[in-house]
């Protein structure tokens, strides 16, 4: 299908402006024809990564989940007891969100550009 260049600037115009101007805004390092390859090779960022207790309280919606989360890991040993208590207090004293920004449930996607 052959288009002429006034249909052209008429239906794309930044791009023809672009093509025209011969500025290139977004740049390209790779082609992959293959979708599963792309996924992995984008989605190493986060490979091998373990999210700690912050990152999981950072996903709490409130104080008492919060609460939930510090019992579960203290009861599988993966945190210590004093390390329990300098949460807590911290929960108590600063609030939840005193641990950063809340990550949404798509958080690591958005992170890895997926």
């Amino acid at each position: 299908m052959e288009t002429d260049k006034r249909q052209f600037k008429k239906r794309f115009p930044h791009l023809a402006q672009e093509m025209e101007e011969g500025e290139s805004k977004v740049s390209m390092t790779s082609i992959r024809s293959d979708t599963e390859t792309g996924e992995k090779a984008v989605s190493k960022k986060f490979e091998g990564y373990n999210p700690d207790v912050i990152d999981f309280l950072r996903k709490c919606d409130n104080e008492e989940q919060a609460e939930e989360v510090i019992k579960f890991l203290l009861k599988k040993k993966e945190i210590s007891r004093d390390y329990a208590s300098r949460l807590r207090g911290q929960l108590r004293e600063k609030g939840l969100r005193s641990f950063g920004s809340k990550k949404e449930g798509d958080y690591y996607v958005r992170q890895a550009g997926l």
